[in-house]
């Protein structure tokens, strides 16, 4: 079938109103889906994933166990919506969009072999390798690629 990119933000709209939320997962979804397009909205969608099990917004349903899935759904929120961050062949990508609220990011990820600290704010994108016996690793934004050997650090200005 055709694509256009117009038909992402069409078939947003055309969900969001028919969407209920009644899950505690529809808002991870929603909040993962808009990060790029409508940070507000998203941030919003979020804090409402977060307070889940905390403040009971399902209205009684906390006592019957944990939203697991919305849990992990917010740090994946964070690790992989907000970071950019996505393997595609032997290259470890990222195209980070931290919302406003989010002044600096920090994690730390395992990476073929690699234990690397990953921190994203004050517009660079720093990674570093722990010392160790791992093989160069490919780093890239955008269109700019570099090799990474273990104890090295690359950063990229945003």
């Amino acid at each position: 079938y055709p694509f256009k990119y117009e038909t992402i933000p069409k078939n947003i709209d055309y969900y969001l109103r028919r969407t209920s939320n009644g899950s505690s997962l529809s808002r991870v979804a929603h909040s993962w889906v808009m990060a790029r397009s409508d940070r507000e909205a998203a941030w919003k969608l979020f804090t409402e994933a977060l307070e889940t099990d905390v403040s009971d917004i399902q209205m009684g349903t906390t006592p019957e166990g944990i939203h697991l899935g919305a849990m992990a759904g917010t740090v994946d929120i964070i690790q992989r919506a907000h970071t950019g961050i996505e393997t595609r062949g032997d290259m470890l990508l990222f195209n980070p969009y931290l919302p406003t609220e989010l002044k600096r990011l920090t994690m730390w990820i395992f990476y073929r072999g690699h234990s690397l600290e990953i921190v994203i704010g004050g517009g660079k994108l720093k990674v570093h390798s722990r010392p160790g016996r791992a093989q160069p690793i490919k780093i890239g934004l955008k269109r700019r690629v570099h090799r990474l050997k273990s104890g090295d650090t690359i950063t990229f200005k945003l």
